[in-house]
């Protein structure tokens, strides 16, 4: 009877928010604690080859989208695959829907390093261009109405010159020539929220690098962090073809901004913005210097004013507008990263204001080497690590 009560419920909630306008990442102002009435968990089923990457939760069209590497997916709240943009032969990563627009902006890669050539080989050999190349891929969310669906009927690609040019650049460090600027290995977080220093107004776009998990050097230390004004980009929206990469980007950002933290495996693997907390949550795959505290989980506070620092360990001497962590969770004494170890949050973190969030709990089937996620809903109370919903 509890059940049925509670399924009820859910139904006329999900009926009454078809109702609202807002769409992506909703805040408290708007029916405060209406996130307790979601499902508790989303499940995906065993998908493919390929883990997820990065959710986006849809509370106009009330469903939930995830990157399975190669596929974008939509399911409904009941788990069920309503719609999928597939035939990508890059890496789709992170992703975030940008309430001004509605529109869902994901980062997508191109590259011959280890990821590319294990998505090749998954693929069948797949060929793509001999370019290395970044973008940021914009899906029209109200246009996904069917499984199977081809990139070009939804999507549009902008180019990112500036994590093209880091990651092909060489550069020295201690007396050693090597490849990638700070270690960047190209791009995957991404998210949407305003400029640091300011709570509202209007929103930017952030990009963040990967970074290769390489600890025999000093300049990979940081998280590289691209903010765009989103405002003139459609001028650059092409459709991409795989064998015929573009370039229509901006020429540069407008601003470059570094997150001490000490190295980490790939970077920054999922960016979400959290506006109960004006802060960047920042899920990585812990890195392996013994000199750092090694966390999986970073806040970025963007409460704070940023500050032109001469970054540490790079080379030449070079000066870069550093964002602060938040000051909370664990403080390594050592060095005075704050953070917290959280086993989840890699394979997708969506906020849906007031301090919850959607998380991705990622499982590989070992006989049949096929991957899901459960999407569960977690609470954040910004200080302590996240605890997850249950039913009561």
């Amino acid at each position: 009877m509890m059940r049925l009560t509670r399924d009820i419920l859910l139904a006329a909630f999900l009926a009454f928010c078809l109702l609202l306008p807002a769409a992506g990442h909703v805040g408290v102002r708007d029916n405060a604690k209406w996130q307790e009435l979601l499902p508790r968990e989303v499940l995906t089923g065993e998908q493919g080859k390929f883990h997820a990457q990065g959710i986006a939760y849809d509370r106009r069209h009330q469903c939930i989208y995830v990157s399975f590497t190669t596929a974008l997916l939509k399911f409904d709240m009941q788990g069920h695959l309503t719609g999928s943009v597939v035939g990508l032969t890059g890496h789709l990563g992170c992703m975030a829907l940008n309430p001004d627009d509605g529109r869902l902006y994901a980062s997508i890669e191109y590259k011959h390093d280890t990821i590319g050539a294990g998505i090749a080989k998954g693929l069948g050999g797949v060929q793509n261009d001999d370019e290395d190349a970044f973008y940021i891929a914009v899906f029209d969310v109200d246009r996904i109405s069917r499984q199977g669906m081809d990139a070009s009927e939804v999507m549009k690609t902008v180019y990112i010159r500036e994590a093209a040019q880091d990651y092909a650049a060489t550069v020295t460090n201690q007396g050693r020539v090597v490849q990638h600027r700070n270690g960047c290995s190209g791009i995957d977080g991404v998210a949407v929220g305003p400029r640091p220093g300011k709570k509202g107004g209007r929103n930017v776009l952030y990009i963040a690098y990967g970074i290769y998990g390489d600890t025999s050097r000093t300049d990979n230390d940081y998280q590289v962090i691209l903010c765009y004004d989103l405002r003139h980009w459609k001028r650059y929206e092409q459709t991409l073809s795989a064998r015929d990469l573009h370039h229509s980007g901006p020429e540069h950002p407008s601003a470059k901004y570094y997150v001490l933290t000490g190295n980490t495996e790939w970077g920054i693997q999922n960016l979400a913005y959290d506006p109960s907390r004006n802060a960047l949550l920042a899920a990585v795959y812990k890195g392996r210097k013994p000199d750092w505290p090694n966390y999986s989980l970073y806040a970025v506070d963007l409460s704070r004013q940023v500050r032109r620092q001469v970054l540490q360990g790079v080379e030449p001497t070079t000066e870069g507008l550093v964002l602060p962590l938040l000051e909370a969770g664990e403080q390594d004494a050592a060095t005075g990263v704050c953070g917290w170890h959280f086993g989840w949050g890699s394979t997708g973190l969506c906020p849906l204001g007031d301090g919850y969030y959607y998380i991705s709990e990622q499982a590989r089937n070992a006989q049949t080497g096929r991957h899901s996620t459960a999407i569960h809903l977690y609470r954040w109370d910004g200080s302590t690590p996240f605890v997850r919903v249950e039913d009561r």
